[in-house]
């Protein structure tokens, strides 16, 4: 019953905006087959260590692949059998050496005879997968399929859910928000091969939308070019130029109550462009720009509605802060996130960032250096923290749109 009830936790965690790789054990098999974790996952379920057929570099090391992009790993149900592999570190089939090749936390949810789970053996063994850092999720009381009544059920899906929610940080306190996250850059074309742009990769935009996204929001990416890949779960627009980009932000601005403004837009673009190649033989060449349209400004200033929450992004080289405090106020946002590009681990690329918190109000907080998807839920602290003081404090009357299914 244990491994049937696998598949509706593999179905709640996809409810929750999550993607779920699956592996199952050559045991596992004896229950359900594989067929049916593909169909609800979408994804192909992984069965052995070095692949089906003839073994290749990319089946011999795909655990460490699968080890670095996920984050968390759960096993439900976990046997006495795996609970004892895994304390005493063998790694013999998939999961096993995936246990071994991955730091990210570990959930264990344990489903068996009342006997063996109260055995030393097993409690030794999962103490010591406590002390390791996992997080066990004792099994209920009952009925047992043996026969026998006692400790040995398989947790609640919805219980291991809660505790994987937990782990990843996802408090679902933006449910019911429909948050624009603009990202990347924006690229303003010179010529047929060349454009003006930046350095920015889009993994703070991205993050943010992820973090969004976990928290129980609705989530809306327009984003300019960047080098990662789009976080699952979210409506993605892909632009190019500011002017793209503008336009996609006042057609969404109706239905949006959080906008996270931290594409790197360029600031200038030709006043021209030419409609083939530019030849060398051309030069010298003297280029006119014009200014973009000032994005920020325009859905802050003029075109928001009461109850939305804007906030800005400052990537400065010098007197960040008080370039940053000047963007707030003139462009009437409710805070901006300031980070000095130059700064060692805090510029364009990087996966981490440092950036101090401006507030309207005039308060200030600095962050240390962290990833940029944990300073993406710090700033959602913020904008949880002003929705429920405007709420409060203004009476302000909300617009939310309903959380859209995934």
């Amino acid at each position: 019953m244990a491994a049937y009830k696998a598949a509706e936790l593999v179905r709640l965690l996809q409810d929750k905006g999550l993607e779920v790789q699956v592996v199952m054990t050559r045991s596992a098999r004896e229950f359900v087959t594989p067929l049916a974790f593909a169909a609800l996952s979408g994804r192909k379920v992984i069965t052995e260590l070095f692949g089906a057929g003839e073994p290749n570099l990319e089946s011999a090391i795909e655990h460490i692949a699968v080890a670095q992009s996920i984050d968390a790993l759960v096993i439900a149900p976990a046997t006495a059998d795996i609970i004892a592999r895994i304390a005493h570190g063998i790694a013999d089939d998939f999961l096993t050496t995936l246990v071994l090749a991955s730091t990210e936390p570990l959930i264990v949810a344990p489903a068996m005879n009342v006997n063996m789970w109260e055995n030393p053996a097993t409690q030794q063994n999962l103490h010591t997968l406590r002390a390791r850092g996992a997080q066990v999720i004792d099994p209920d009381e009952g009925y047992l399929a043996c026969g026998m009544t006692g400790a040995g059920r398989l947790a609640s899906v919805e219980s291991i859910v809660r505790a994987v929610l937990e782990t990843l940080g996802i408090r679902e306190d933006l449910q019911g928000e429909t948050v624009l996250v603009t990202a990347g850059r924006t690229e303003e074309p010179l010529d047929a091969v060349r454009y003006i742009g930046n350095r920015s990769s889009g993994k703070m935009g991205y993050a943010l939308a992820e973090a969004s996204r976990r928290r129980g929001a609705r989530v809306l990416l327009v984003t300019g070019p960047a080098s990662v890949e789009a976080p699952f779960g979210v409506v993605v627009e892909q632009v190019r130029t500011a002017e793209e980009m503008a336009e996609k932000v006042q057609s969404h601005l109706g239905e949006t109550s959080v906008l996270l403004m931290a594409a790197a837009v360029a600031d200038f673009r030709p006043a021209e462009i030419w409609p083939g190649k530019i030849k060398k033989q051309q030069s010298p060449l003297t280029l006119r720009l014009e200014p973009t349209r000032d994005i920020l400004s325009e859905m802050a200033g003029h075109r928001r509605r009461p109850d939305q929450i804007v906030v800005g992004f400052a990537a400065e080289t010098d007197h960040v802060v008080e370039n940053a405090a000047a963007k707030l106020q003139t462009k009437r946002l409710d805070l901006i996130v300031a980070n000095d590009v130059t700064q060692e681990g805090a510029g364009f690329e990087t996966d981490t960032n440092i950036v101090t918190i401006l507030f309207a109000d005039g308060r200030r907080k600095p962050l240390e250096t962290m990833s940029k998807l944990d300073v993406a839920h710090r700033v959602l602290d913020e904008v949880v923290g002003l929705r429920k003081a405007g709420i409060k404090d203004r009476g302000l009357v909300s617009q939310r749109t309903p959380l859209m299914s995934d």
